[in-house]
Protein backbone atom coordinates (compact mmCIF):
# COMPACT_ATOMS: atom_id res chain seq x y z
CA UNK A 1 0.00 0.00 0.00
CA UNK A 2 2.42 2.15 1.09
CA UNK A 3 4.46 2.19 -2.66
CA UNK A 4 0.94 2.73 -4.49
CA UNK A 5 0.50 5.82 -2.01
CA UNK A 6 4.04 7.39 -2.87
CA UNK A 7 3.36 6.24 -6.51
CA UNK A 8 0.05 8.28 -6.50
CA UNK A 9 1.87 11.49 -5.20
CA UNK A 10 4.87 11.41 -7.15
CA UNK A 11 2.71 11.16 -10.19
CA UNK A 12 0.17 13.58 -9.19
CA UNK A 13 2.20 16.01 -8.10
CA UNK A 14 5.29 15.83 -9.61
CA UNK A 15 6.38 19.41 -9.62
CA UNK A 16 6.58 19.57 -5.78
CA UNK A 17 8.51 16.34 -5.77
CA UNK A 18 11.05 18.11 -8.72
CA UNK A 19 11.00 21.05 -6.27
CA UNK A 20 12.29 18.97 -2.92
CA UNK A 21 14.28 16.64 -4.31
CA UNK A 22 15.87 18.68 -7.48
CA UNK A 23 15.39 22.25 -6.53
CA UNK A 24 13.40 23.52 -8.80
CA UNK A 25 9.72 23.23 -10.07
CA UNK A 26 10.90 21.05 -12.87
CA UNK A 27 8.12 20.16 -15.44
CA UNK A 28 7.99 16.08 -15.39
CA UNK A 29 6.02 13.87 -17.22
CA UNK A 30 5.46 9.70 -16.23
CA UNK A 31 8.32 7.35 -18.08
CA UNK A 32 6.58 4.21 -18.40
CA UNK A 33 9.06 1.85 -16.58
CA UNK A 34 8.06 -1.04 -19.09
CA UNK A 35 9.90 0.64 -21.81
CA UNK A 36 13.16 -0.03 -20.05
CA UNK A 37 12.41 -4.10 -19.24
CA UNK A 38 14.66 -6.56 -20.03
CA UNK A 39 13.94 -8.68 -17.35
CA UNK A 40 11.17 -8.22 -14.60
CA UNK A 41 10.99 -5.27 -13.28
CA UNK A 42 9.27 -4.17 -10.07
CA UNK A 43 7.08 -1.92 -11.58
CA UNK A 44 5.16 -0.90 -8.80
CA UNK A 45 7.96 -0.03 -6.61
CA UNK A 46 9.27 2.21 -9.40
CA UNK A 47 8.65 5.77 -10.17
CA UNK A 48 10.48 7.37 -13.54
CA UNK A 49 9.72 10.73 -14.48
CA UNK A 50 11.28 12.75 -17.26
CA UNK A 51 11.85 16.32 -18.83
CA UNK A 52 13.47 16.96 -22.31
CA UNK A 53 16.97 16.83 -20.72
CA UNK A 54 16.53 14.59 -17.22
CA UNK A 55 15.09 11.46 -15.92
CA UNK A 56 14.27 11.45 -11.92
CA UNK A 57 14.30 7.66 -10.45
CA UNK A 58 12.49 7.74 -7.05
CA UNK A 59 12.25 4.49 -5.28
CA UNK A 60 9.91 5.09 -1.43
CA UNK A 61 11.22 2.25 0.98
CA UNK A 62 9.66 1.14 3.77
CA UNK A 63 12.13 -1.17 5.13
CA UNK A 64 15.94 -1.92 4.54
CA UNK A 65 16.40 -3.78 1.01
CA UNK A 66 20.59 -5.10 0.67
CA UNK A 67 19.45 -5.22 -3.31
CA UNK A 68 18.82 -1.63 -3.19
CA UNK A 69 22.50 -0.29 -4.01
CA UNK A 70 22.70 -3.04 -7.49
CA UNK A 71 19.26 -1.73 -8.30
CA UNK A 72 19.97 1.31 -8.79
CA UNK A 73 22.86 0.69 -11.22
CA UNK A 74 20.68 -1.32 -13.10
CA UNK A 75 17.96 0.77 -13.97
CA UNK A 76 20.66 3.10 -14.52
CA UNK A 77 21.84 1.21 -17.25
CA UNK A 78 18.61 0.21 -18.41
CA UNK A 79 17.72 4.37 -18.99
CA UNK A 80 21.22 5.07 -20.58
CA UNK A 81 20.47 2.17 -23.14
CA UNK A 82 17.20 4.01 -23.75
CA UNK A 83 17.91 7.66 -23.07
CA UNK A 84 21.57 7.80 -23.68
CA UNK A 85 21.36 11.57 -24.11
CA UNK A 86 19.44 12.32 -20.81
CA UNK A 87 20.98 13.29 -16.84
CA UNK A 88 19.42 11.14 -14.78
CA UNK A 89 18.92 11.52 -10.97
CA UNK A 90 18.06 8.68 -8.67
CA UNK A 91 16.91 9.31 -4.82
CA UNK A 92 15.89 6.61 -2.63
CA UNK A 93 13.89 7.75 0.26
CA UNK A 94 13.43 5.45 3.31
CA UNK A 95 9.93 5.74 5.24
CA UNK A 96 10.24 4.14 8.21
CA UNK A 97 12.86 5.01 10.76
CA UNK A 98 15.65 2.05 11.21
CA UNK A 99 18.86 1.67 12.64
CA UNK A 100 19.86 -0.61 9.81
CA UNK A 101 23.26 0.46 8.25
CA UNK A 102 21.66 -0.69 4.62
CA UNK A 103 19.69 2.84 4.91
CA UNK A 104 22.96 4.71 4.83
CA UNK A 105 24.19 3.10 1.70
CA UNK A 106 24.23 4.94 -1.47
CA UNK A 107 26.73 3.20 -3.26
CA UNK A 108 27.45 0.26 -5.83
CA UNK A 109 31.05 -1.47 -5.95
CA UNK A 110 31.89 -4.67 -8.26
CA UNK A 111 35.56 -4.57 -9.04
CA UNK A 112 36.15 -1.08 -11.20
CA UNK A 113 32.47 -0.65 -11.15
CA UNK A 114 30.99 2.11 -8.96
CA UNK A 115 27.76 3.68 -9.29
CA UNK A 116 26.00 6.15 -5.83
CA UNK A 117 22.54 7.46 -5.86
CA UNK A 118 21.12 9.77 -3.63
CA UNK A 119 19.60 8.54 -0.47
CA UNK A 120 16.92 10.18 1.98
CA UNK A 121 15.93 9.15 5.14
CA UNK A 122 12.79 10.79 5.81
CA UNK A 123 13.38 10.76 9.89
CA UNK A 124 16.11 12.86 9.24
CA UNK A 125 14.53 15.71 6.99
CA UNK A 126 13.38 18.68 8.37
CA UNK A 127 10.08 18.60 8.95
CA UNK A 128 8.90 22.72 7.68
CA UNK A 129 10.26 21.69 4.29
CA UNK A 130 7.10 19.48 3.35
CA UNK A 131 4.29 22.27 4.36
CA UNK A 132 5.90 24.73 1.41
CA UNK A 133 3.95 22.22 -1.23
CA UNK A 134 0.80 20.36 -0.62
CA UNK A 135 2.15 17.52 -2.56
CA UNK A 136 4.27 17.15 0.14
CA UNK A 137 2.19 17.37 3.19
CA UNK A 138 1.93 13.92 3.56
CA UNK A 139 5.89 12.66 4.39
CA UNK A 140 5.49 15.44 7.27
CA UNK A 141 4.66 13.13 9.49
CA UNK A 142 7.44 10.81 8.81
CA UNK A 143 9.73 13.68 9.11
CA UNK A 144 12.12 15.06 11.80
CA UNK A 145 9.81 15.57 14.96
CA UNK A 146 9.55 14.27 18.70
CA UNK A 147 6.00 15.37 18.39
CA UNK A 148 4.23 13.35 14.98
CA UNK A 149 0.72 13.98 16.54
CA UNK A 150 1.72 17.84 16.52
CA UNK A 151 2.84 17.30 13.42
CA UNK A 152 -0.44 15.57 11.75
CA UNK A 153 -2.25 18.40 13.60
CA UNK A 154 -0.48 21.12 11.46
CA UNK A 155 -0.80 18.77 8.42
CA UNK A 156 -4.61 18.68 8.85
CA UNK A 157 -5.01 22.06 9.30
CA UNK A 158 -3.27 23.06 6.16
CA UNK A 159 -4.78 20.44 3.97
CA UNK A 160 -8.22 22.35 4.72
CA UNK A 161 -6.88 25.40 3.30
CA UNK A 162 -6.62 23.53 -0.44
CA UNK A 163 -9.68 24.74 -1.99
CA UNK A 164 -9.65 22.30 -4.42
CA UNK A 165 -11.89 19.53 -2.84
CA UNK A 166 -10.44 16.32 -4.47
CA UNK A 167 -7.00 17.30 -3.72
CA UNK A 168 -7.77 17.82 -0.26
CA UNK A 169 -9.30 14.33 -0.32
CA UNK A 170 -6.78 12.68 -2.30
CA UNK A 171 -4.09 14.20 0.14
CA UNK A 172 -5.86 13.78 3.22
CA UNK A 173 -6.34 9.90 2.46
CA UNK A 174 -2.56 9.26 2.02
CA UNK A 175 -1.45 11.59 5.00
CA UNK A 176 -4.00 8.83 6.85
CA UNK A 177 -1.94 5.75 5.61
CA UNK A 178 2.15 7.02 6.11
CA UNK A 179 0.55 8.04 9.04
CA UNK A 180 0.46 4.60 10.31
CA UNK A 181 3.77 3.81 9.95
CA UNK A 182 4.29 6.18 12.84
CA UNK A 183 0.73 6.73 14.80
CA UNK A 184 -1.55 4.71 16.02
CA UNK A 185 -5.21 4.40 14.19
CA UNK A 186 -7.02 6.32 17.02
CA UNK A 187 -4.64 9.30 17.20
CA UNK A 188 -4.73 9.38 13.48
CA UNK A 189 -8.79 9.02 13.38
CA UNK A 190 -9.14 11.42 15.62
CA UNK A 191 -7.28 14.00 14.09
CA UNK A 192 -7.93 13.21 9.94
CA UNK A 193 -11.43 13.81 8.97
CA UNK A 194 -12.46 10.56 7.69
CA UNK A 195 -15.53 11.91 5.57
CA UNK A 196 -13.29 14.12 3.59
CA UNK A 197 -11.01 10.91 2.79
CA UNK A 198 -14.36 8.71 1.12
CA UNK A 199 -14.21 10.84 -1.63
CA UNK A 200 -10.42 10.47 -2.13
CA UNK A 201 -9.48 7.65 -5.32
CA UNK A 202 -7.15 6.71 -3.17
CA UNK A 203 -9.82 5.51 -0.99
CA UNK A 204 -11.95 4.00 -3.83
CA UNK A 205 -9.15 2.17 -5.25
CA UNK A 206 -8.94 0.15 -2.26
CA UNK A 207 -12.34 -0.91 -2.20
CA UNK A 208 -12.52 -1.17 -5.99
CA UNK A 209 -9.09 -3.57 -5.85
CA UNK A 210 -11.03 -5.40 -3.21
CA UNK A 211 -14.38 -5.93 -4.75
CA UNK A 212 -12.12 -6.80 -7.96
CA UNK A 213 -10.13 -9.46 -6.15
CA UNK A 214 -13.49 -10.79 -4.46
CA UNK A 215 -15.06 -11.21 -8.16
CA UNK A 216 -11.49 -12.94 -9.58
CA UNK A 217 -11.26 -15.66 -6.54
CA UNK A 218 -15.35 -16.37 -6.76
CA UNK A 219 -15.35 -16.74 -10.87
CA UNK A 220 -12.42 -19.03 -10.01
CA UNK A 221 -14.53 -21.49 -7.66
CA UNK A 222 -17.32 -20.85 -9.73
CA UNK A 223 -19.75 -21.64 -7.24
CA UNK A 224 -22.02 -19.68 -5.61
CA UNK A 225 -20.38 -20.67 -2.27
CA UNK A 226 -17.17 -19.63 -3.34
CA UNK A 227 -18.14 -16.54 -5.00
CA UNK A 228 -19.50 -15.47 -1.64
CA UNK A 229 -16.16 -16.57 0.43
CA UNK A 230 -14.13 -14.97 -1.85
CA UNK A 231 -15.95 -11.58 -1.14
CA UNK A 232 -15.77 -12.04 2.72
CA UNK A 233 -12.07 -12.44 2.54
CA UNK A 234 -11.55 -9.44 0.31
CA UNK A 235 -14.31 -8.11 2.45
CA UNK A 236 -11.97 -8.74 5.70
CA UNK A 237 -8.91 -7.52 3.49
CA UNK A 238 -10.67 -4.05 3.20
CA UNK A 239 -11.94 -3.99 6.67
CA UNK A 240 -7.92 -4.23 7.60
CA UNK A 241 -6.91 -1.74 5.31
CA UNK A 242 -9.70 0.95 5.93
CA UNK A 243 -8.98 0.36 9.83
CA UNK A 244 -5.35 0.86 9.24
CA UNK A 245 -6.34 3.91 7.41
CA UNK A 246 -8.24 5.30 10.38
CA UNK A 247 -11.74 4.77 9.43
CA UNK A 248 -13.86 4.30 12.23
CA UNK A 249 -15.40 0.76 12.69
CA UNK A 250 -19.14 1.86 11.64
CA UNK A 251 -17.66 3.28 8.85
CA UNK A 252 -16.11 0.22 7.68
CA UNK A 253 -19.39 -2.36 8.56
CA UNK A 254 -21.63 -0.33 6.23
CA UNK A 255 -18.86 -0.07 3.16
CA UNK A 256 -17.87 -3.79 3.59
CA UNK A 257 -21.64 -5.52 5.39
CA UNK A 258 -19.18 -6.82 7.81
CA UNK A 259 -20.63 -6.97 11.35
CA UNK A 260 -19.36 -4.42 14.23
CA UNK A 261 -18.21 -7.62 16.17
CA UNK A 262 -16.40 -9.05 13.08
CA UNK A 263 -14.43 -6.16 12.25
CA UNK A 264 -13.47 -5.54 15.95
CA UNK A 265 -12.48 -9.30 15.86
CA UNK A 266 -10.56 -8.32 13.08
CA UNK A 267 -8.74 -5.37 14.90
CA UNK A 268 -7.87 -7.36 17.59
CA UNK A 269 -6.32 -10.22 15.54
CA UNK A 270 -4.58 -7.51 13.83
CA UNK A 271 -3.11 -5.58 17.09
CA UNK A 272 -2.16 -9.23 18.15
CA UNK A 273 -0.18 -9.82 15.04
CA UNK A 274 1.62 -6.86 15.42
Amino acid sequence: MFDNICKFIAENFSDDLATWLLGSPLSLTVLDPTELQLDPIRADSLIFLQSEELILHTEFQTDPDSKIPFRMLDYRIRVYRRHPQKQMRQVVIYLRRSDSPLVQENTFRLGETFHSFQVIRLWEEKTPQFFHHPGLLPFAVLSNTDDPEQVLSLVSRSLETIPEKQVQSNLAAATSILAGLVLNRETIKKILRSDIMRESVIYQDILEEGREEGREEGEEKGLKKGLQAGKEEKARQIALKMLSAGFSIPEIARFTDLSPDAIEQLQRQNADDV
